[in-house]
């Protein structure tokens, strides 16, 4: 038989109340815990999980439901939900599927909503639901009604009596179309997402609404699309440039945006002098490219550190009541961000822009068209 919480408490010279307090994470004396810690590492005293769900009727236990574990942009927000969790005692278990998006649509949203089982089966306390696909409006109406602390990650639905965590993505292209304007630009091309993102129709809707706001009129032959992979961005590109006039592009993500600047270098142009060019996302490989991608970077690490937050407040109210926002926030980690709050219980993260060296103001002399 292993150490005992007695043990703990005879050799750290306290009461076994005592040892049971800081074991659930309430204060005690600085030499106190420094003598429980000391004795707990001498005695090698890991403590009884069951015995402690048991007691607490909580299995401590946070369900991640993750669409698609391979997705790079999620190893930031799941590293802000395990901080959260880990300060608070719990454990983070994960759980995914595939998403290849355009097939297999409709049995992945009865997966991702099938796994709310897991509260009524007692397995998980709270579960945080990451995805960046459209979630349908049957799935989200089944989310809203469950008595247990969920929290979404992306598609929101635009429902306010859902508790969700997302970046303003329209915010980001907003900044975008306004730093090119400060440059000089006039004619500022656009490389949508593809449909299954939400956060597609968002920085779509930001970059029109930043043309209206600029007074600059929308045309609608800078506009296109595609897949979201450099392959996609690198294709759109070419035809971009073969059918429209511009002296700037935005790609609505990274990869987007570096196979469009490849099809620039191949077309003759050179980036900035000719041809500015911002991507959205701030991957790790776009300060590496050159010239080094301008970008709207998004706080990952603080999404996953809001969302956790926001279960644990609502695990410690018990339910489901809404949790207040102003518009400037305190992430859990104690680091401000701006927080704009559609309602009570939906918050969104302020992305921000990144200067690199893609991005200068407009030459009139070597400019393809347009106003300077």
């Amino acid at each position: 038989m292993g150490p005992t919480i007695h043990d703990v408490a005879r050799l750290a010279n306290t009461s076994k109340s005592t040892v049971s307090r800081y074991l659930n994470g309430q204060s005690v004396r600085r030499h106190t815990q420094e003598a429980l810690e000391k004795a707990i590492k001498e005695l090698n005293y890991h403590r009884n999980m069951n015995a402690r769900r048991l007691v607490m009727n909580k299995t401590f236990n946070i369900g991640v439901i993750v669409d698609n574990i391979s997705n790079t942009f999620y190893s930031g927000i799941i590293r802000g939900i395990e901080q959260i969790t880990h300060d608070h005692g719990y454990n983070s278990v994960f759980y995914s599927w595939d998403s290849n998006y355009p097939r297999g649509k409709a049995a992945e949203r009865r997966q991702e909503s099938s796994f709310l089982k897991l509260l009524y089966e007692g397995e998980v306390d709270g579960i945080i639901l990451l995805s960046f696909k459209k979630r349908a409006k049957e799935e989200l109406e089944q989310i809203s009604q469950t008595p247990y602390p969920v929290v979404l990650i992306g598609d929101h639905g635009e429902m306010d009596n859902i508790l969700a965590i997302d970046v303003d993505n329209g915010a980001g292209t907003a900044k975008s179309v306004r730093y090119l304007y400060e440059l000089g630009h006039r004619r500022i091309a656009y490389i949508s997402g593809p449909e299954y993102a939400t956060a597609s129709d968002y920085r779509f809707r930001g970059y029109r609404e930043a043309l209206k706001q600029h007074q600059l009129e929308y045309d609608q032959a800078l506009v296109t699309s595609s897949d979201w992979s450099k392959e996609g961005g690198y294709e759109t590109m070419k035809k971009l440039l073969q059918q429209a006039d511009f002296t700037a592009v935005i790609g609505s993500n990274d990869e987007t945006a570096i196979g469009a600047l490849r099809a620039i270098h191949e077309y003759g142009l050179s980036v900035p002098e000719q041809m500015s060019i911002i991507g959205y996302d701030d991957i790790p490989i776009s300060e590496w490219v050159r010239p080094a991608l301008t970008t709207i970077r998004q706080p990952f690490e603080q999404i996953g550190c809001q969302a956790a937050a926001s279960l644990f407040e609502q695990l410690e109210k018990g339910g489901g009541s809404p949790i207040q926002s102003d518009k400037q926030g305190q992430q859990a980690n104690g680091a401000d961000t701006a927080i704009l709050s559609v309602s009570g219980r939906v918050h969104l993260l302020e992305p921000s822009l990144v200067i690199r060296d893609s991005c200068s103001k407009v030459n009139t002399d070597v400019a393809k068209g347009g106003e300077s």
